[in-house]
């Protein structure tokens, strides 16, 4: 018995060693965490020794027993506070380390807050403008994967005023008019002072000081309320900057003074020398560590490849086939040149008939294709100049008429690009792509975009999507929006004083593959059962009188067919007076890694405030003006020449940064200007900016040395990408 009572006994006495150890171990993290949580909070009262001495310590500790988020946190804080100091290399140093060690984590909070920090440094102390950005990205993913929509927000707005600081006010306003659009679901009182900020900045550079003075004595009122000095010390900065520029020499004066004092306030000499002594403490403790041992990644590669016996055994038996075919074939073919002579008469009319089939399907190609571009074209201008009246002629903004004419002429193109997307179904020249896009988002922009019809018939729609749906999906973008455009548009027309609804639900998951349905549902006329089978026929219009406006009936065919490329089926339940129901389902693919690597690689226009020359070649003098005041508008120095021969001689004796080339141009066509300029040796960058559609003219473009195609009339933020991104392209290449 003696002998088990021993065994018995040392059992229970490791048992209790083991769970008294862990105990121990959850208890000095818990305690580490509770001081790292207070290190920040001294740095956020501007103790800024206290919080370096409490991080020191915890960091010290965290080392010992090799906990990721308690190093990753401590070096967070370090950085913030040697930012504070101003050094800011070091401050990126300690934030370098921070984030090698939240990487090691799946602490999604802890990798934003370091990212988010990173960017602040890179854009607004560094001024590396596109390594700042590249972190707000990707603090900005982070915090989509905790749906945390404050984080959003937060670095939503550290985006505006970086592209602002840099005079980018075009792709700031995308964030700020996300900003607005939700700071008052998930803004707080810390955020509201940079929120009402960058809303003045915004409202100062488009000349609206009136209402910029109220956003910055806003934000100023906010700061000190919640007592946010930093914030409010930059608040009194930019609106000194408004006040000079205003030639309120003595109010920005007044405002500049604020500032220093803020500042002043905030940095004490005496508190800032106290921390720098922690601060060099902290460092000797980092140079006696061997932290510079860094884990090397082998990556095992197998390089004994396998001999496939079944490609051998598949390449044998096809052999045999062959084979087996060519001897068929010589047996047979005494009998088919029998049959052949029998057949010859029947043959050549069916090659007569295939003939005339072809050249009836070319001459309507050729004929949707002249078409197209001889609408395109005035179309254009049509588009062009009722934008330039709206922007010349404020008061005009809100005619009933112009917003008439704007919507007919894009009436319009929508029927042109409806008989292109048609035509293009038909002969199988449509392929669908894979973009990674938020279906919500998606159907929201649809929605802003038919408010005008929406409002013309006093109707109301509703969006229903099911929060299950992963945020971001990968599919063809382009087709999907024009399926919701039609069937949205087409609810719209029908319905008077009615409620549209769009629901969204996700059906079924099966893998990485989630069948996603849709159902659009309206109060409007109905469609009666006997008119249900043909709606979806090319040019057929069910219902339509002399007062209607319901366009070609093409809608609901081109919904059909694009559903078809998606392997899918459109349902329809109606009843004349009780309203539509389209129901169809798509798979979508949702892949984070993806997502991942579509975020990382999105190419941030960092340009400056120089103007570059642009030189346009257009005959069109219409289409001249149009382009002309289009590129003035975005700060470009345009110059206009009427055809290909005028185009060589100018370039002769001036440099431009890029060309606008027309294609259809008399004399001389945009094709053959093209091979001349490089024959040249002039490797300026050329559009194509033309109304023939795409797909036809690619081929010739490209072997021409045209380096993109943009269709009139164009999306104007498509356009000036395109030529920012072949400016810069070009610069660094020279």
């Amino acid at each position: 018995m003696f002998p088990n009572r021993v065994v018995l006994f040392f059992v229970l006495f490791f048992s209790l060693n083991s769970f008294l150890t862990a105990q121990n171990a959850d208890f000095v993290r818990n305690s580490l965490l509770q001081k790292s949580r207070q290190a920040t909070k001294y740095f956020r009262e501007q103790d800024f020794e206290k919080s370096l001495l409490l991080s020191r310590e915890v960091l010290k500790k965290a080392l010992l027993i090799n906990d990721s988020v308690l190093i990753a946190a401590s070096y967070n804080t370090i950085g913030s506070n040697y930012n504070e100091f101003s050094e800011f290399d070091k401050s990126i140093e300690y934030y370098k380390k921070a984030l090698f060690y939240a990487n090691k984590t799946t602490n999604d909070s802890l990798k934003f807050k370091v990212n988010n920090n990173l960017g602040n440094l890179y854009c607004f102390e560094k001024g590396q403008y596109e390594l700042g950005i590249k972190h707000y990205k990707k603090a900005i993913f982070h915090s989509q994967n905790i749906s945390n929509h404050t984080y959003t927000l937060l670095t939503s707005l550290n985006l505006t005023w970086a592209y602002f600081d840099k005079s980018n006010f075009e792709e700031g306003l995308l964030f700020l008019n996300y900003c607005n659009a939700n700071f008052k679901e998930y803004g707080s009182d810390a955020l509201s002072v940079v929120y009402q900020m960058v809303n003045g900045i915004y409202s100062s550079h488009i000349g609206d000081y009136k209402k910029a003075r109220v956003f910055f004595e806003k934000a100023i009122l906010l700061g000190y309320k919640y007592n946010e000095l930093n914030d409010v010390s930059y608040a009194h900065n930019e609106f000194s900057k408004m006040l000079f520029r205003m030639g309120n020499y003595k109010e920005a004066y007044i405002h500049l003074n604020k500032f220093n004092e803020i500042k002043d306030k905030i940095y004490n000499e005496d508190k800032l020398f106290k921390a720098s002594i922690a601060g060099l403490n902290l460092e000797l403790d980092e140079y006696k560590r061997e932290l510079t041992k860094i884990e090397l990644i082998k990556e095992a590669q197998n390089q004994n490849l396998r001999k496939s016996k079944i490609i051998v055994i598949l390449f044998v038996i096809v052999l045999f086939v062959l084979l087996m075919l060519i001897f068929t074939l010589i047996r047979n073919n005494s009998f088919k040149r029998k049959v052949n002579r029998e057949l010859t008469i029947a043959n050549n009319d069916l090659l007569l008939a295939k003939e005339k089939a072809e050249e009836a399907s070319q001459m309507k190609s050729q004929f949707v294709s002249t078409i197209s571009h001889e609408l395109r074209t005035p179309l254009y201008g049509v588009i062009g100049i009722t934008n330039m009246l709206i922007d010349e002629y404020k008061d005009l903004s809100k005619s009933q008429h112009l917003s008439s004419l704007k919507f007919s002429a894009r009436y319009l193109l929508s029927l042109v690009n409806d008989i292109l997307q048609i035509n293009k179904i038909e002969e199988n020249r449509v392929v669908l792509e894979s973009m990674t896009f938020n279906i919500y988002d998606e159907i929201e922009m649809i929605i802003r975009s038919l408010s005008f019809l929406s409002q013309n018939n006093k109707n109301k729609v509703e969006l229903l999507v099911d929060p299950k749906i992963p945020e971001y999906v990968i599919g063809d973008k382009l087709r999907f929006s024009q399926i919701i455009m039609n069937l949205v548009s087409n609810a719209l027309k029908f319905t008077k004083n009615g409620i549209i609804s769009i629901h969204v639900v996700l059906e079924k998951k099966e893998g990485k593959i989630n069948h996603i349905g849709f159902k659009i549902k309206d109060t409007g006329v109905g469609i009666a059962a006997v008119d249900q089978d043909k709606i979806f026929d090319k040019f057929v219009q069910v219902g339509r009188n002399d007062t209607d406006y319901q366009g070609t009936g093409l809608g609901l065919s081109i919904v059909k067919r694009l559903l078809h490329l998606f392997g899918s089926e459109i349902t329809l339940e109606s009843a004349i007076g009780q309203g539509t129901i389209f129901s169809f389902s798509i798979p979508f693919e949702s892949d984070l890694d993806k997502t991942n690597d579509l975020i990382n690689n999105i190419r941030v226009d960092l340009s400056t405030s120089q103007i570059f020359k642009v030189l346009v070649v257009e005959d069109n003098r219409i289409n001249q003006l149009v382009t002309k005041k289009i590129m003035e508008k975005n700060l470009y120095k345009c110059c206009v020449v009427d055809d290909g021969y005028e185009a060589l001689k100018i370039l002769e004796t001036e440099i431009f940064d890029i060309i606008l080339m027309d294609i259809n141009m008399p004399l001389l066509n945009g094709f053959e200007t093209t091979r001349l300029i490089r024959n040249k040796n002039i490797s300026t960058p050329i559009i194509a900016l033309t109304a023939f559609d795409k797909e036809e003219i690619s081929e010739e473009a490209i072997s021409a040395g045209m380096n993109d195609i943009i269709i009139k009339p164009f999306d104007q933020s498509k356009l000036f990408k395109a030529m920012s991104t072949l400016i810069y392209d070009a610069k660094n290449v020279g």
